[in-house]
């Protein structure tokens, strides 16, 4: 059997404020918090249902002394689900985000920063 993707962990300043910001720009609710410890995912199913498909990774942030330095060498994606690309990169500006440039040129993608600088992508077309 092989391993399974189950967490991603985020270093962060603000491990609350991320998790607030990540969490409203996945839908996720927050499943754990603690002073330097702030777990999110996706919002559970009712006991007496099985989830279908595959469950989405949960993001711990964690509190770290150091700021982020230079480009991410590991990025999240995301698709719109239920709106257009730049409706979605709107609203996703209005939580907080940032446009970045990471030298990407012109691409079907949008490159954002988090309010930690952390760089994603808001991708055109691909649905999950």
């Amino acid at each position: 059997m092989a391993s399974k993707f189950t967490e991603l962990a985020i270093d962060c300043a603000d491990p609350r404020g991320l998790a607030r910001f990540w969490g409203l720009v996945l839908d996720y609710e927050v499943w754990d918090a603690e002073d330097e410890l702030v777990t999110i995912g996706p919002p559970t199913a009712p006991e007496d249902r099985n989830r279908t498909g595959p469950v989405p990774p949960a993001l711990t942030f964690a509190r770290v002394p150091e700021p982020k330095a230079g480009k991410n060498r590991l990025h999240l994606d995301v698709n719109p689900t239920d709106r257009t690309q730049a409706d979605e990169v709107q609203r996703l500006l209005e939580l907080g985000a940032r446009h970045a440039d990471v030298g990407q040129g012109e691409q079907s993608w949008v490159v954002l920063a988090d309010p930690e600088g952390n760089e994603f992508c808001v991708l055109a077309s691909r649905r999950p």
